[in-house]
């Protein structure tokens, strides 16, 4: 097989085989793109989370235009209700992994480029870990957990984010951490509350309209690869494919989010003995108010004394008896008057029933930050 050598003078040192060079000869046509733009579409990472709805034209696009190392998230199988809207699968693939079968249909599609797949779970354990070689994230979920995660996660890892979602007849698309530009949270703070949570199979969705925003969605991707301008970072376009009218809402980043704090404090339950400080902890809640418990070892009667919402008492001395008052299911502060027995409370609490799930207030409680707390509140 023959191969084209970019000129010296354009300083690339790669090549496309005569057979590349064929299938992305109207692509290379433009002025924009050339040569040179193919082959920064060739060495590109992207990850896409999410192969459903919009996952299945972001992943039909970006292997189509020759991004070179794909990846793939999802840990979900197809169903016959799918299908109307996710056209990388049929009905013969029923109950099949949607990742591994978007994967065989993609490699058919271009043979030249690598796809990696994940059928797991996207979560805050494996998170990092997933995202570390790529350099743009593309977020095709269906549910707010998965896109705040997958927004901190991006921000800790300073990762480029391509964002899309649907809801009914009407899609939105924007890109956040681009250059240090705005972020998911600076447009959407807190996560709705769960009684106001909905998606496609609850809501319903017209099929075309994935279509139309995952295709949004890879031209971005393409774009930033290639160095184009008009990137959609700062900005929210929100399409009716009832109207076919588009709306752009201009945001700013907020720059009080600790978002390196913010994420660590997710994955503080991955980390042992994690800790916080006293004002970390304050600037945190402030920023993600989310319900955390609170939990003092001290023993009865010590000074200063902490009241507020969900805090539980249960002394160093008394955890062996009443360990399993202490919940799981949500972030724990361990606080004591000088940080060490609330250490070896976690530390006890680990081997009594391997909780994963406390955070050690360093330094202890004092005055300043009970003070603090109430003027928060």
């Amino acid at each position: 097989m023959q191969f084209y050598h970019l000129s010296q003078e354009d300083n690339f040192l790669k090549m496309l085989s005569d057979l590349e060079l064929k299938y992305y000869s109207r692509q290379i046509l433009l002025e924009d793109i050339g040569l040179a733009g193919q082959e920064k579409l060739k060495k590109a990472k992207v990850l896409v989370i999410g192969a459903g709805g919009l996952g299945c034209p972001v992943l039909t696009y970006l292997t189509a235009a020759g991004v070179g190392n794909i990846g793939i998230v999802d840990h979900d199988i197809i169903e016959i209700s799918n299908l109307h809207r996710q056209t990388l699968y049929s009905f013969e693939e029923i109950g099949k992994s949607k990742a591994e079968i978007a994967k065989i249909k993609l490699e058919k599609l271009n043979p030249f480029i690598s796809i990696e797949v994940f059928s797991i779970r996207f979560e805050i354990d494996n998170a990092l870990k997933i995202m570390e070689k790529y350099e743009i994230i593309v977020d095709c979920s269906d549910n707010y957990e998965t896109r705040f995660l997958v927004n901190d996660a991006t921000v800790f890892l300073n990762k480029i984010l391509i964002y899309g979602s649907i809801y009914k007849f009407e899609g939105q698309v924007s890109v956040f951490n681009f250059k240090n530009g705005p972020t998911y949270r600076c447009l959407f703070p807190e996560m709705p509350v769960k009684e106001s949570l909905t998606n496609c199979s609850l809501s319903g969705v017209i099929g075309v309209l994935p279509g139309i925003i995952g295709g949004f969605q890879a031209n971005e991707v393409v774009k930033i690869i290639t160095e184009q301008n008009n990137i959609l970072s700062g900005k929210l376009m929100i399409y009716n494919a009832k109207t076919n009218h588009n709306q752009f809402i201009d945001f700013k980043r907020n720059s009080a989010i600790n978002y390196d704090l913010l994420f660590k404090l997710q994955l503080s339950t991955k980390i042992q003995h994690y800790e916080i400080s006293k004002q970390e902890l304050l600037e945190v809640e402030k920023i993600i108010k989310q319900e955390i418990l609170f939990l003092d070892v001290r023993e009865i009667g010590e000074i200063p004394i902490f009241e507020t919402e969900n805090l539980i008492r249960i002394s160093l001395s008394k955890i062996e008896l009443d360990f399993n008052k202490i919940p799981k299911n949500q972030k724990v502060i361990v606080f004591c008057q000088s940080g060490i027995r609330s250490k070896n409370a976690i530390n006890l609490l680990k081997k009594l029933d391997n909780f994963e799930n406390l955070i050690n207030l360093n330094e202890g409680i004092s005055e300043e930050f009970i003070e603090s707390w109430k003027e928060k509140k």
